[in-house]
C-alpha cells in the first residue's frame, strides 16, 4: 500500500506538468492563430484602401487638400464676419515672417510668361519688359519742361511737334537695348540653312542629323581617324 502511495504521489506531479505544458502550448497557439487572423484582416483592408487610390485621380490628393483649404477657409470667412472683422486683415495677422518671405521668393522665381499665345500678347509682353527696365531721368525731366515752357504740355495750338532732339545719352541706350534685341534673337533656334559646298556624308534627311549629333560628341576624337582615311594613309 505504501508503495502504491508513493507511485500515486510521483505520478500526479507528473501528469498536472504535463497538463500545464499542454494547456501553455494551446494558449499560445489560440494567441498565434488570433494574431494571424488580425494581420490577415489589415492586410486586406490595406489592398481595398491601395486598390481604391489606385483607382483615383493621378491628381487627387491634391484636390482633396485643395478643398480641405477651401473648406477651411469658408469657415474662416464665415467667423470673421459673424465677428465683424476683416478677413485678410486677420489672415495677414496669422502668417508669420518666415511664410510671407517664403511666398515672396516663390512669387518672384515664377515666370509669368505663358509662352507665345498671339503677336498682340507676346508685343504687350516685350512692352512691360522694356518699360521696367527704364530708369527716370528726373533731372533731365525738369530741363526738359523749363525749356518747354507752356508747350510741355501741348494742347491744340501747340507747334511743339518735332521739335525735340534726343541726347547722346538716350540714343546710346536705345542703341544699346536694339543691340540686346539681336544678339537674343541670334540665340533662337532656327533651321539652318542648307550648305552646297558641305560634304555629303548621309543618305536621308534623318541619317544627317545623327551624323551632326555624331560628329558634335565624337568628332575631336577620330578627326585624326578621318584625315587619314581621307588621304588614303589609313592602317
Amino acid at each position: 500500500m505504501c508503495t502504491s502511495v508513493v507511485e500515486r504521489c510521483g505520478y500526479e506531479p507528473t501528469e498536472s506538468a504535463a497538463s500545464q505544458k499542454r494547456e501553455e502550448r494551446l494558449r499560445k497557439f489560440r494567441e498565434l492563430h488570433f494574431k494571424r487572423n488580425e494581420a490577415r484582416k489589415l492586410n486586406h483592408k490595406e489592398v481595398v484602401e491601395e486598390d481604391k487610390r489606385l483607382k483615383l485621380p493621378t491628381n487627387w490628393e491634391a484636390k482633396k487638400a485643395r478643398l480641405e483649404w477651401e473648406l477651411m477657409t469658408d469657415e474662416k470667412k464665415k467667423e470673421c464676419a459673424a465677428k465683424g472683422e476683416d478677413y485678410d486683415r486677420v489672415k495677414l495677422l496669422e502668417i508669420s515672417a518666415e511664410d510671407a518671405e517664403r511666398w515672396e521668393r516663390k512669387k518672384k522665381k515664377k515666370n509669368p510668361d505663358p509662352g507665345f499665345s498671339g503677336y498682340a500678347e507676346a508685343q504687350l509682353r516685350q512692352y512691360q519688359r522694356l518699360t521696367k527696365q527704364i530708369k527716370p531721368d528726373m533731372d533731365g525731366y525738369e530741363r526738359q519742361r523749363e525749356q518747354c515752357g507752356e508747350d510741355f504740355h501741348p494742347t491744340s495750338n501747340s507747334l511743339i511737334h518735332g521739335t525735340h532732339v534726343p541726347s547722346k545719352e538716350g540714343i546710346d541706350r536705345m542703341v544699346e537695348d536694339v543691340e540686346k534685341q539681336i544678339e537674343k534673337r541670334a540665340k533662337y533656334s532656327r533651321r539652318r540653312a542648307y550648305n552646297d559646298d558641305a560634304d555629303i556624308d548621309y543618305i536621308n534627311e534623318r541619317n544627317a542629323k545623327f551624323n551632326k549629333k555624331a560628329e558634335r560628341f565624337y568628332g575631336k576624337y577620330t578627326a585624326e581617324i578621318k584625315q587619314n582615311l581621307e588621304r588614303g594613309t589609313a592602317v
